[in-house]
């Protein structure tokens, strides 16, 4: 190679390295960050003095880590979040509330106050998608988690439906589906004692039984906001470890995740 191609190829390489750099830029700028309340769920592992209980860190049947694995599968980030502020909030996309603590599970529960409910409001009605898996009674702090869901049109009632028997898994199968993202290719899902919600305003049901609705969505804003009351897709019950093959919590996991991040792209 001559010293005049050789020149030209060293000119060329530092407009190589900042394209580069931009591409990788923009890809971490627009990949999707997704938050997990450990503030209003803030339950410790009393032999371990560990925090457990629907976290990404939790490996056993009772947390959120083959959740969160899906997460990162899609190109999303997630990330473990304390009390909502807004500039915490303004650092995720998703924010992803669960089964907020009673005083059983804590001596001094964090619960929803004001300050906390307009931080969130606020930052849904600016584009933030928002997920809330509440639990049934009495498993959930109802009373202020609801002062923050009346304002999407939503309340969580004090209620247990799905009692489920031992293994009797079949007690808490669901079949009957709308046509929704969240059961594309889905024809049988497992919930376990979960509450229902009653609906105001534009607040919509995804999945109804028998009058109840257990899974529901509604736009606010430039936002999003998804709600089932019950945790749900916790490591026991997101494959099937115990669960027979015909459940498809996996795939439905799958859904509500593409659901969930594709809603932070069209917020965008």
């Amino acid at each position: 190679m001559n010293m005049k191609i050789l020149n030209k190829h060293l000119c060329q390489f530092p407009i190589i390295m900042i394209l580069f750099l931009i591409f990788i830029t923009q890809n971490l700028l627009s990949q999707p960050v997704v938050g997990l309340d450990n503030w209003f769920n803030r339950e410790k592992n009393t032999k371990t003095g560990q925090p457990y209980h629907y976290l990404w860190t939790d490996t056993e049947w009772s947390g959120y880590s083959r959740w969160g694995e899906i997460f990162s599968t899609k190109g999303a980030k997630i990330t473990t979040v304390g009390k909502p502020s807004t500039p915490v909030l303004k650092a995720i996309d998703v924010y992803i509330i669960v089964d907020p603590d009673t005083t059983t599970e804590s001596k001094s529960p964090n619960y929803l106050m004001a300050d906390d409910i307009k931080a969130i409001k606020k930052w849904v009605k600016k584009g933030g998608v928002l997920a809330v898996l509440a639990n049934d009674a009495p498993n959930c702090e109802f009373t202020h988690l609801n002062r923050l869901m009346k304002n999407f049109g939503m309340i969580f009632n004090h209620v247990t439906l799905h009692p489920v028997t031992g293994t009797e898994f079949e007690m808490g199968a669901s079949t009957k589906f709308t046509d929704h993202p969240l059961f594309d290719g889905v024809l049988k899902i497992y919930i376990k004692e979960v509450s229902n919600i009653s609906l105001m305003g534009n607040a919509k049901a995804i999945l109804t039984e028998n009058g109840k609705v257990l899974i529901a969505e509604n736009t606010f804003g430039k936002g999003y906001v998804f709600a089932i009351g019950d945790p749900w897709i916790y490591n026991e019950y997101i494959d099937h470890d115990r669960l027979p093959t015909s459940f498809e919590n996996r795939k439905a996991a799958e859904n509500l995740t593409g659901l969930l991040l594709k809603k932070v792209t069209n917020n965008e």
